[in-house]
């Protein structure tokens, strides 16, 4: 009697996961994405990363608080930043209520508006500070022609210097707050207010049901990144006033220049490290937002 041959089946290895090959497209992604992660990486993260290692000692910042120039610097950017940007919002708001009017003139008045913030900083502040020169400025030329009077010293009285560097800085950045709050009125339906119209609303009661609620998301999350923006304001404070008369205008983004040319790196860099408790908190609350 023949019998059948069962072959022997050997039991399977276990085998590691495959490799996963990357496609030509995910190649080709990698390398035109290269070159921007390294200028990230130079220009960002060691700049910073170097600029942490050289504020890393407390006597940097022991000394940065014995200096009076700090304090005075700490109070001027509290006061650009609550007076700035509640003064900015408000007449952006205002602003923008005025130019969604459909008129043609209004139209064209939008286009001047407009420029403060299109043309470059340097040469608009440089030709402010110019013009408020106290001997040779127009705006004293002016003063003295129709009134007979001498105009004020603009840049030479710290309290009336910061007040130019805050107007300067709300005059060069209205324009873009004012288009986000008109493409927010822009974006509240018609039949809202035309409804409200049926019923006798008025103007105010208009703002207050429909154009307000509507618009307060917006409202104060363009509020939170303005603050972020003109805490890092540095043009608009050294190019009108230089930090001066005698470093009174300073605020913490121009206050590590000064600083630097004392050829005190340490202070620079903690001076630029102790507005990290104000932009970090601002961030969180700007991200939180803006993931609901």
């Amino acid at each position: 009697m023949s019998t059948l041959a069962i072959p022997r089946v050997e039991p399977a290895l276990p085998t590691g996961p495959a490799k996963r090959r990357l496609s030509p497209w995910q190649t080709w992604g990698l390398i035109l994405i290269a070159p921007y992660v390294l200028v990230f990486l130079v220009f960002v993260v060691y700049p910073v990363g170097y600029g942490l290692w050289l504020a890393r000692h407390p006597a940097s910042y022991v000394r940065l608080v014995d200096d009076p120039i700090f304090a005075r610097s700490v109070v001027n950017t509290l006061v650009f930043l609550i007076v700035g940007i509640n003064l900015k919002m408000l007449v952006a708001l205002l602003l923008s209520g005025f130019f969604v009017t459909a008129r043609t003139w209004i139209k064209w008045l939008s286009l001047v508006f407009i420029l403060p913030w299109a043309v470059p900083s340097i040469p608009t502040i440089l030709s402010i500070r110019f013009m408020l020169n106290p001997e040779w400025g127009i705006i004293n030329h002016l003063i003295f022609r129709f009134t007979g009077a001498d105009g004020p010293n603009w840049l030479n009285e710290p309290s009336v210097a910061l007040a130019m560097a805050i107007l300067v800085h709300i005059w060069k950045s209205l324009p873009f707050w004012t288009l986000i709050l008109i493409a927010g009125r822009l974006a509240i339906p018609a039949e809202m207010y035309e409804a409200a119209s049926v019923d006798g609303a008025s103007g105010w009661q208009k703002f207050k049901f429909i154009t307000w609620p509507s618009m307060q998301t917006l409202y104060l999350t363009s509020s939170i990144l303005s603050m972020i923006w003109t805490l890092g304001d540095f043009n608009s404070v050294y190019l009108l006033t230089g930090g001066g008369p005698a470093d009174l205008t300073h605020v913490l983004a121009t206050l590590g220049i000064r600083y630097l040319r004392l050829d005190q790196v340490d202070l620079s860099m903690a001076s630029i490290v102790c507005a990290l408790p104000l932009v970090l908190p601002l961030v969180y609350f700007m991200m939180k937002r803006l993931s609901k």
